[in-house]
């Protein structure tokens, strides 16, 4: 009996309980990282200072429970990036979308993460922010010049994003909170931890997002 019923809240907690999932947030610097991160996690918009560490905080959406690191993106602070790839489920990447002269940078930085062992299993969200801002880029064209198709086997998903109105930033989270839920669910690795174990089974004419799977 107490074997049965062990099994039935395992069950139940697999399907509906509260699913914990471990995101790094990262992108260059004045992106809107920070500004998303406490529209998600208090709703408001707060003024921010470029970040010189990281900000953390546990943002529940649904049944699943996001610890979201947000990272700075200062360049000298890039290369320290790395050590917070371990047993991390999710990638949520910022693009200013506005600052199209970093995009080749904001691009090399974008692959030399998802390119990381450590994140080789991670869903992958985009937001494609700022996108109140006149000559802002596109969905389509950020996935043009990220060269998103190539990523043969990942998922991954662009959104539009404002995020002053938080606009866009809650369909961002309900894609990678399903996505996630659904890998978990069919058994598929989400993360590598540091001895390599596996954890975790617009405007008109614009596209508000863009998804592979």
């Amino acid at each position: 009996m107490g074997a049965a019923l062990s099994q039935a809240r395992a069950l139940f907690d697999k399907y509906f309980g509260n699913v914990d999932m471990r995101v790094v947030m990262l992108g260059l610097d004045a992106a809107g990282k920070t500004t998303i991160l406490y529209k998600l996690h208090i709703g408001e918009v707060l003024s921010t200072v470029p970040t010189l560490g990281f900000n953390v905080e546990k943002v529940q959406y649904k049944n699943v429970v996001f610890t979201v690191w947000d990272v700075g993106g200062q360049e000298k602070l890039r290369p320290l990036w790395r050590h917070y790839f371990n047993n991390t489920d999710g990638l949520i990447f910022v693009v200013d979308c506005l600052d199209r002269e970093r995009t080749r940078r904001a691009k090399e930085e974008f692959y030399s993460i998802v390119n990381d062992a450590f994140m080789r299993n991670s869903a992958i969200l985009i937001f494609a922010n700022k996108q109140d801002l006149k000559g802002a880029m596109t969905t389509a064209e950020l996935v043009e010049a990220f060269d998103l198709p190539s990523l043969k086997g990942r998922r991954w998903h662009v959104q539009a994003s404002c995020a002053t109105q938080g606009l866009g930033l809650y369909e961002g989270l309900d894609w990678l909170s399903s996505t996630l839920t659904k890998m978990r669910r069919m058994g598929v690795v989400t993360s590598v931890g540091s001895s390599g174990e596996r954890h975790g089974a617009g405007r008109q004419g614009r596209a508000a997002a863009f998804t592979f799977t």
